[in-house]
């Protein structure tokens, strides 16, 4: 891959707060910190383009709560063409953990996801969707 080279010309608050963001998120250079910035919009757009994109749903409930896991087999068979893999951890004697990887479009991963993380006795769900690439 060729690497180009530009000058950035920012305000001095601006520029602050570039080298704000390399010392929080560890990058090793601004330039690294701009590569990041660029593609965290790109992929953004892929997702609001309704591209297809991968993904992981995370899922923390209570394994005790009734019909819980039984829905959510049957939310995640309705959507089976988006899932790649389940993994399931027990946290503690009551908490789990699922992590359900997907790829399809965004549109399809996001009413997955809306659909699971509704599911009464789920304490917190979140999709991170990124570029197929």
């Amino acid at each position: 891959m060729q690497v180009k080279r530009f000058g950035v010309s920012l305000e001095e608050d601006l520029y602050s707060e570039l080298d704000r963001l390399v010392l929080k998120y560890q990058f090793p250079n601004r330039s690294q910190a701009i590569r990041y910035l660029i593609k965290k919009y790109s992929v953004e757009d892929e997702w609001e383009e309704n591209q297809e994109v991968a993904g992981a749903i995370v899922l923390v409930y209570d394994h005790h709560k009734r019909g819980l896991q039984t829905k959510s087999t049957e939310v995640q068979h309705d959507f089976h063409h988006l899932i790649l893999s389940v993994q399931h951890i027990h946290l503690d004697h009551y908490t789990c953990l699922e992590t359900i990887a997907v790829k399809g479009e965004a549109r399809d991963l996001k009413m997955l996801a809306n659909s699971l993380i509704a599911i009464k006795g789920i304490k917190h769900g979140e999709l991170v969707m990124t570029a197929k690439e």
